[in-house]
């Protein structure tokens, strides 16, 4: 298979073999990787994403995010609000507690990247980065 073939396949399963392993550095907090995605979503995303556009960062239909989110309210890692700009939106917005936890979860994954990245420069994972920043955009675009 031509290495342009073998790309995707490599990028996606590079993608989950990364998440697994965050996901199981996670677990003792409490958190399955469908709750810490959506709080660290919202953490980049500012804080008071409507719901649709967290469905589409997450890559989840929305009824599945609503379900997510009825939990993840309930057990006071979220606060949804009617959006301001639209009264048929709603808004995701972080709670004290999750505030604390991303605290936590933004350590555990800085330590996995630094596992992760040992023994490349910075010079190759910017040109990583570059490059796939390219892919997304045109992904994105086309």
């Amino acid at each position: 298979m031509p290495d342009t073939e073998k790309f995707p396949v490599l990028l996606g399963e590079t993608a989950r073999a990364w998440r697994s392993r965050l996901d199981e550095r996670l677990k003792p907090l409490g958190l399955s990787q469908a709750k810490w995605m959506v709080l660290l979503q919202l953490s980049h995303g500012g804080d008071a994403m409507i719901q649709k556009e967290l469905a589409s960062r997450i890559g989840i239909e929305g009824p599945t995010l609503v379900g997510l989110l009825d939990r993840m309210t309930r057990d006071g890692w979220l606060e949804r609000r009617e959006s301001a700009g639209d009264r048929r939106s709603k808004t995701v917005h972080l709670t004290d507690k999750s505030h604390e936890v991303l605290r936590q979860i933004k350590s555990v994954a800085a330590q996995l990247r630094r596992e992760l990245f040992a023994g490349m420069s910075e010079g190759e994972l910017n040109q990583c980065a570059e490059v796939l920043k390219r892919i997304k955009e045109r992904a994105e675009n086309l």
